[in-house]
């Protein structure tokens, strides 16, 4: 087998002090790495200037608002809203879906509608719109797979009809890293009148997002794949919206005025952040934000493609493994052995100082789809390199031997 150069072309490795020399962790599309400048940010906030928000009057809790808020709108920039008071702070993709499930499908959708999602959405993609379903009597409709593992549009195109109100699809897969024709996808769901969520966990942190040009309703993602803190994550809506949606929890910073007759709540987005909310993750995910954008998205894309297109060559030579998803798959890798459970790939892998992710990924739909309990899947960071491609297909082939 040919050793690729390690030019690392980014060459961030030294950004992350969690990742040893010697160690590739290729596990980034479950979660990233962080790099220090994103630590320092957290550890600045806890030591130094922490204070609550929205509610004292001594000033550094006025600071700590202003630093809060500042990082609502580098948000609204970093993907194009219109404003910040469009992004509301969740903790997490799965709580942004969940709340648009509670706030506006369950509110908005009645007996007879329709959900459509597709066969390689997360579990956090699928679930919370079965409990819509189960609550008001909406159908769900999945649109298939093409041939080489993306969201079959033309098919959607074809399934679409007025009946259905609502579109929910991930940007980029988390198990193929097929990348989403997601400005055609909206203009299908708005064809027929139907609003559409896009998860964007995989993408964020892999390519520029645009809101705005993409023309979809809702978009969600996480901190914590994005090099940021866990805890943290982002759900964007058109302000019209929000602003019809009624509040998710009760509580705190939601309000507008408390009596026991009646409640009036905050307008958007404080109406959908009940409580203290994760203040210093909010001022780590700026951090992050601006980490990424110094190195640039599009250099990291490029940077992750070409890992990417190594990665499927070595293993495409490799008779018993059996590659998934497109060729230009964004940053993922997902394989399997013949023969080897997953599970066994990844412990020995771990042996040799590889980090990969094994399992159904939280997408066992697609799994039965693919017709495979589980792969493997390795996945690529700013702080990779040919070096771990080496160690990732020296291994693979050591299972290879051992397995016969």
């Amino acid at each position: 087998m040919t050793i690729l150069a390690d030019t690392r072309p980014l060459d961030r490795l030294a950004d992350f002090p969690a990742i040893p020399t010697g160690w590739a962790y290729l596990d980034t599309a479950a979660t990233a790495q962080k790099p220090q400048v994103v630590i320092d940010a957290i550890t600045r906030g806890y030591d130094t200037t922490y204070a609550t928000v929205h509610r004292g009057v001594y000033q550094r809790s006025a600071d700590m608002t202003l630093a809060y808020e500042a990082a609502r709108k580098r948000v609204a920039g970093f993907i194009g809203a219109t404003s910040p008071d469009e992004i509301v702070f969740v903790r997490g993709a799965t709580e942004g879906i969940n709340l648009v499930a509670q706030c506006w499908a369950g509110t908005q959708l009645k007996a007879g509608d329709r959900i459509l999602l597709s066969t390689l959405e997360h579990h956090s993609n699928i679930v919370p719109w079965q409990f819509v379903a189960e609550r008001v009597g909406v159908s769900i409709d999945v649109v298939p797979l093409t041939a080489d593992h993306r969201i079959d549009l033309d098919a959607m195109a074809t399934m679409i009809t007025p009946d259905h109100k609502l579109v929910a699809l991930a940007h980029v897969s988390n198990v193929l890293g097929s990348v989403l024709d997601a400005k055609r996808a909206a203009e299908i769901a708005h064809s027929v009148g139907a609003k559409i969520l896009l998860d964007g966990c995989q993408a964020v942190p892999r390519m520029t997002v645009d809101v705005a040009a993409l023309d979809c309703d809702f978009y969600v993602f996480s901190g914590h794949k994005l090099y940021g803190p866990t805890g943290i994550g982002i759900l964007w809506g058109k302000a019209e919206l929000l602003d019809a949606m009624p509040p998710y929890q009760g509580g705190g910073a939601m309000i507008d005025k408390v009596t026991f007759a009646r409640t009036t709540y905050a307008p958007p987005p404080a109406r959908f952040e009940a409580g203290t909310p994760h203040i210093v993750g909010a001022l780590g995910l700026h951090a992050a934000i601006d980490y990424v954008e110094s190195i640039g998205l599009d250099a990291i894309h490029a940077h992750e493609t070409a890992l990417v297109a190594k990665t499927r060559e070595a293993l495409s030579q490799i008779n018993s493994v059996t590659l998934y998803g497109p060729e230009n798959s964004a940053g993922i890798v997902s394989f399997s052995i013949q023969g080897v459970h997953p599970h066994d790939i990844g412990t020995i892998l771990d042996e040799a100082k590889v980090a990969i992710r094994a399992g159904h990924h939280c997408a066992q739909p697609l799994m039965e789809a693919l017709g495979v309990p589980a792969t493997a899947r390795a996945s690529f960071g700013v702080y990779n390199g040919a070096a771990d491609v080496d160690a990732l297909v020296k291994g693979i082939e050591r299972v290879t031997r051992i397995f016969g």
